[in-house]
């Protein structure tokens, strides 16, 4: 038997670097996986696998993913691990960023993750037990430019770890976050084509271990803190950024 077998494990952001990775590696664990991403996403059941539900759903509508997020919760009989992964990036300047802009990144980053947490808690209170574990991010540190209203969202996220964790822990469902540093990723191929030998060079100088973060890396964190090994563990945010 396997670490998670039998549990039901909601992951969002399911086809990112990091989401892909989760999803594959709590489905080596024995867990039935429901993958929420994107509705307008090509391929996407055979981009994770046959074995793992897909569900389209755009989280910036938060009353329609609630929705959708508790009527799943009903069709398994409860989720019993949420992984809060999805997230919006945009780069540029704080000035430059519109309302809309700043408002799209708070929704899906962090507002998301709380509707989708009220959706699967009182079934993880009916079995009291359950565990939430938040994506969050290395840029809390304050070092990075060019990110605040990401920045902003995940310290939304981050407050969310705190607050939940005192709330739920007398139901026997543990709340914790990750997170993670510079992850090799596709969106790192992508948009720093031309900088990223230079960019690679200056993660490996501020990083203590020095090798890249790899999303399985990730994935086997979260693992961690979705098995009865972390029970003891809530209202943490644990780094997993190579030692900044």
């Amino acid at each position: 038997m396997t670490q998670l077998t039998g549990k039901k494990v909601l992951i969002t952001g399911a086809l990112g670097t990091i989401g892909r990775a989760l999803v594959s590696r709590f489905a080596e664990e024995g867990a039935t996986v429901i993958a929420l991403d994107r509705p307008d996403v090509a391929n996407a059941q055979e981009t994770l696998g046959k074995d793992v539900r897909y569900f389209g759903c755009d989280l910036n509508q938060l009353s329609a993913t609630e929705a959708a997020a508790s009527k799943l919760a009903d069709e398994v009989d409860g989720i019993d691990v949420l992984i809060n992964n999805a997230a919006l990036v945009i780069m540029k300047p704080f000035e430059s960023f519109s309302i809309e802009e700043y408002e799209n990144q708070v929704r899906i980053n962090s507002s998301a993750a709380f509707v989708l947490a009220r959706a699967c808690s009182p079934a993880m209170k009916a079995k009291k037990y359950g565990k939430i574990v938040n994506v969050t991010s290395l840029t809390l540190t304050g070092r990075w430019d060019g990110y605040v209203p990401y920045i902003a969202s995940k310290g939304a996220l981050y407050g969310l770890i705190k607050g939940l964790a005192r709330e739920l822990g007398a139901h026997g469902i543990n709340v914790n976050g990750i997170s993670p540093g510079a992850v090799v990723s596709e969106a790192e191929f992508r948009d720093r084509a031309d900088t990223r030998e230079e960019y690679h060079n200056w993660i490996l100088e501020n990083q203590s271990l020095k090798r890249r973060i790899q999303a399985v890396d990730v994935a086997n964190l979260a693992l961690f803190l979705s098995s009865s090994q972390s029970d003891a563990i809530s209202g943490q945010n644990i780094q997993i950024d190579g030692g900044w």
